[in-house]
């Protein structure tokens, strides 16, 4: 997630919080809890206004009102650190842009931006330089069907074609195999390979189709495991989809994960 909407997640939690700390506020006894000890054990007392300094004893069945009076306590703890947080990020999300820096260079004039080197490159700048990197994928074989998506890229199934055109649609720009080196396993060649819009980062995606097939499976299974070792991990930058020859891929999944990560 950007800023904006991590703060506005946190601001969402601490209204709540706020809100369940008033709640069990409301009707609870006067005054406060001390503790006290005598001969190792600890004691309960009930303070209260214009009640004296050490308070009254509270006796083992009355244990629940010592229970209140601690809770009280700590409900108004808890309920002082959100409020205050609260007001803060207020103050922060009164203005607050994720792009603001970006935005700068982006308001200049086009004449002025080509003299200007910015602190940091626009999301789209950085894109179209990454697409612009020339790489070498799998060279097909001469026997292997040939299947392209609507744009006229070649791949190698039906799935791989399903989801390349469904990433074109929504104007998802990505690599297609794309080698990357993974230690100690060697080259690896994502099915697609992004560019995120959050971290300026890639992003792997690889479809495992045929994971009813023992030996694809081992070679999977030990792939994965080495993205996790070089520090690539499933949910953060690495999306995992698989299929079967009676699973066929799910859709609604790759469009759950692709909103999640990628849009």
């Amino acid at each position: 997630m950007e800023l904006k909407e991590i703060l506005d997640k946190e601001k969402t939690r601490l209204n709540n919080i706020k809100e369940e700390c008033e709640k069990k506020l409301v009707d609870v006894p006067d005054g406060c809890l001390r503790l006290g000890k005598s001969q190792g054990s600890v004691q309960y007392y009930h303070r209260i206004k214009g009640g004296g300094r050490n308070g009254v004893y509270i006796p083992k069945e009355k244990i629940e009102l010592a229970k209140q009076l601690a809770q009280k306590t700590y409900n108004k703890k808890v309920l002082k650190i959100a409020e205050k947080r609260l007001n803060q990020l207020k103050f922060i999300l009164k203005d607050y842009n994720n792009d603001e820096i970006e935005l700068v260079y982006l308001k200049e004039h086009p004449e002025r931006r080509k003299l200007i080197e910015p602190v940091e490159k626009p999301y789209q700048q950085q894109l179209e330089e990454w697409l612009q990197e020339s790489y070498a994928g799998i060279p097909f074989k001469n026997d292997a069907s040939v299947i392209t998506t609507n744009k006229g890229m070649r791949v190698r199934s039906k799935s791989e074609k399903i989801m390349a055109d469904y990433f074109d649609s929504v104007g998802l720009k990505y690599k297609y195999e794309c080698p990357l080196e993974l230690k100690p396993y060697g080259i690896v060649y994502p099915d697609f390979t992004f560019l995120s819009p959050e971290t300026g980062k890639e992003i792997y995606w690889e479809h495992e189709g045929m994971m009813d097939n023992p030996e694809y499976a081992r070679t999977a299974v030990m792939k994965i495991r080495s993205y996790e070792s070089n520090g690539i991990l499933p949910g953060e930058n690495l999306i995992l989809t698989f299929e079967t020859s009676t699973s066929v891929i799910d859709m609604e999944l790759v469009k759950t994960f692709t909103e999640k990560y990628l849009l």
